[in-house]
C-alpha cells in the first residue's frame, strides 16, 4: 500500500476516530445511531493510522506529501 493520507490529515482522521468511538459509547444514542459512529469511527481510525484511505485511491485523491530530490 502507498501512503495516500498526509500527516495532517493522518491525525485528523486518528482524532475523529476516537471521538465517535467514545459519542456512540458514551452518548445516548439510539441502537442505530451508536452503530454508525462505531463505524465511521472506526473507518476513519484505521485509514488514519495506515495512511491510506481506499476511497482516496478510488478518486485519485493523493494528500501525502512527495518526497523532492535534494538540490546539488
Amino acid at each position: 500500500m502507498t501512503c495516500n493520507v498526509g500527516n495532517t490529515e493522518r491525525a485528523i482522521r486518528v482524532i475523529l476516530g476516537i471521538v465517535l468511538i467514545a459519542t456512540g459509547y458514551l452518548a445516548e444514542l439510539p441502537q442505530i445511531g451508536a452503530i454508525a459512529a462505531y463505524l465511521v469511527g472506526i473507518i476513519a481510525l484505521v485509514t488514519g493510522a495506515a495512511g491510506f484511505c481506499p476511497a482516496w485511491k478510488l478518486f485519485g485523491i493523493n494528500t501525502c506529501p512527495t518526497a523532492t530530490p535534494p538540490k546539488a
